[in-house]
């Protein structure tokens, strides 16, 4: 896939911008910056802290490698987003967000989509050329 292909790499830069920001925000709830003297672990239990630190270090993963534009970026980007988003609708526990979480998550999902789609659309039309 040709990411950097000028029309999608502005689009590719701000939804690596997105996965960041959502990585330093499920980093931030690790460190349990909101929780005072309460313990994350304690919090989220064991398997949702491990959870959340697979996700949050994925997405910032998948944040680096879309900055750079390189397609494995986009790849486990959308794995770690489809992943995580199955488990919370199959009621697991372990795995908490808020309506706004699942929207923000749903809109990186969609946006990846469309950076795969747009790509697919570019390489199409460089082999007709």
């Amino acid at each position: 896939m040709d990411f950097n292909a000028p029309a999608i790499g502005i689009y590719i830069r701000i939804v690596a911008i997105i996965s960041l920001l959502l990585g330093l925000n499920d980093a931030a709830r690790l460190l349990g910056v909101n929780l005072g003297n309460v313990s994350p672990m304690a919090t989220l239990g064991m398997t949702g802290f491990v959870y959340l630190a697979i996700f949050s270090l994925t997405r910032l993963f998948a944040a680096v490698g879309l900055w750079i534009k390189a397609s494995w970026g986009a790849v486990l980007l959308a794995a770690a987003t489809f992943i995580e988003m199955v488990l919370y609708l199959m009621g697991n526990p372990d795995i908490r967000m808020s309506a706004f979480g699942f929207a923000v998550r749903l809109l990186l999902l969609v946006s990846i989509l469309i950076i795969f789609v747009l790509g697919i659309r570019l390489r199409r039309a460089q082999a007709h050329d």
